[in-house]
């Protein structure tokens, strides 16, 4: 197995129906911990050395949860950040649904405008433990949601996990009346409230941007701007499968930092939630 893909990948870029592509850069970042560039490789690397085991001398696949189905996978490898929109414009135009790897989480924001230019506004669920909602200083991994409101349908977007938002992002929430879930919404009501909730706020071409430190820190400790108290790993994952099961446009994981890891189970857990949306994936 090639050592250079994510373990999922077996299929050219032309027969591939999901492309993986890895963002390595960290430039939009004033995290707490310095590292989430390392993310795709090492995710990569992750992914065969766990989800990959010799059994009679063949080499065998830790399958998701339902098995990866029919979807064909291409690793297209890393691109630069200046490469994102066009990249992704290419990968759109061959019909095919991108899985995006990071790096720091403002990466988003030229990955929506992208998917904006082919779809017009699109439904954002937003995954994260801060609303990065931030207005008076732009283009940073604080202010994604402001940088990319001329792409978002803002009615029906959606952030989960919010937990650790600063005054002027929860005005701006408030302003624009953005729908948040947090963690302990979900203890309150249920996951599967949760996750209707989710499916009755968005419409058509949705977008997940999925930054791990919405998990709790006992579930993805190698994150770049930890905060305790998140969402459980499988009740985020249930949310993300549901999404994909009815249809998305496209995902991106961000801000996992291998430096800060402990014994890579972030790293692992990107990689098995990536199995795991690909076995769930409209294609």
């Amino acid at each position: 197995m090639n050592k250079k893909q994510i373990c999922w990948a077996n299929s050219s870029y032309d027969d591939s129906d999901i492309v993986i592509v890895g963002i390595p850069d960290e430039t939009g970042s004033h995290a707490i911990f310095a590292g989430s560039s390392a993310a795709p490789d090492h995710i990569r690397k992750i992914s065969n050395s766990n989800d990959v085991y010799a059994e009679k001398k063949l080499l065998c696949l830790a399958q998701p949860t339902l098995g990866i189905g029919q979807a064909r996978v291409h690793d297209y490898g890393n691109i630069k950040r200046r490469q994102i929109e066009t990249t992704m414009a290419k990968i759109l135009a061959a019909k095919k649904l991108p899985i995006s790897i990071g790096g720091d989480h403002s990466n988003t924001t030229h990955i929506i405008k992208a998917m904006a230019k082919k779809h017009g506004k699109i439904s954002l669920v937003y995954f994260d433990a801060h609303p990065d909602f931030v207005s008076h200083t732009r283009n940073y991994y604080g202010s994604v949601i402001t940088d990319c409101l001329d792409y978002i349908d803002i009615k029906s977007s959606i952030q989960i996990g919010i937990r650790s938002p600063e005054q002027e992002e929860l005005d701006n929430i408030k302003k624009h009346r953005l729908r948040v879930i947090t963690p302990f919404d979900i203890i309150e009501s249920g996951i599967k409230s949760a996750a209707k909730t989710i499916l009755d706020t968005v419409k058509e071409n949705v977008y997940v941007s999925f930054d791990m430190d919405c998990l709790d820190s006992s579930f993805a400790p190698g994150v770049s701007v930890p905060v305790p108290l998140g969402i459980q790993s499988t009740d985020a994952m249930y949310c993300v499968k549901k999404l994909a099961q009815r249809g998305i446009i496209g995902l991106d994981i961000m801000e996992v930092c291998p430096s800060h890891d402990l014994n890579d189970v972030t790293s692992h857990l990107a990689s098995r939630m990536i199995g795991e949306l690909i076995s769930s994936c409209k294609v």
